[in-house]
């Protein structure tokens, strides 16, 4: 098993939709595993492929039930509701936490690592990690799911630390 350093804020390969992935073959195997490793060594509940700068459409979550680990292989939204506001972190943007609203509920399909299709549904930290994964997949961060004022701040809290006056 190998632990891969995880890509943070400012690296483009987090800014790239990535590409579904069309055999599961042991590589595909190998990848989730690492994945999974990698995500409890940071520690967190998902990883998506790209934050570990492979862009393939993969991604692992453990949303701290009795199911322990999940891999999800190309997957897509099929359906959300409600709103629900909560703080969210992200391993690819260590150290900040902003409140983010969601939808509440979101439903999922998604291949499993037998190639089988296979539906993930939910509130609280399953709705959230899946959206939040499926977000990193198509390209995107967390910061684009703050309003446009908190975004803005947040941005420029990034961009000082990066230049060292935080």
């Amino acid at each position: 098993m190998a632990i891969y350093p995880i890509r943070t804020f400012g690296d483009p390969v987090l800014r790239m939709g990535t590409k579904p992935i069309k055999d599961i073959d042991s590589t595909v195997h190998t990848l989730a595993q690492d994945m999974i490793e990698t995500m409890y060594n940071a520690p967190g509940v998902g990883l998506a492929a790209n934050q570990i700068g492979i862009s393939r459409r993969i991604a692992v979550f453990d949303a701290q039930d009795e199911l322990g680990p999940r891999v999800i292989i190309n997957p897509e939204i099929l359906e959300t509701a409600g709103e629900f506001e909560q703080e969210e972190g992200c391993l690819s943007v260590p150290g900040h936490w902003w409140e983010i609203t969601r939808p509440a509920y979101a439903r999922v399909k998604a291949l499993d690592l037998d190639g089988n299709e296979v539906e993930y549904a939910g509130e609280g930290l399953l709705g959230r990690v899946l959206q939040h994964e499926i977000q990193h997949l198509d390209g995107g961060l967390l910061l684009d799911a703050l309003p446009k004022r908190a975004r803005k701040k947040a941005l420029k809290d990034l961009r000082d630390e990066a230049l060292g006056f935080r």
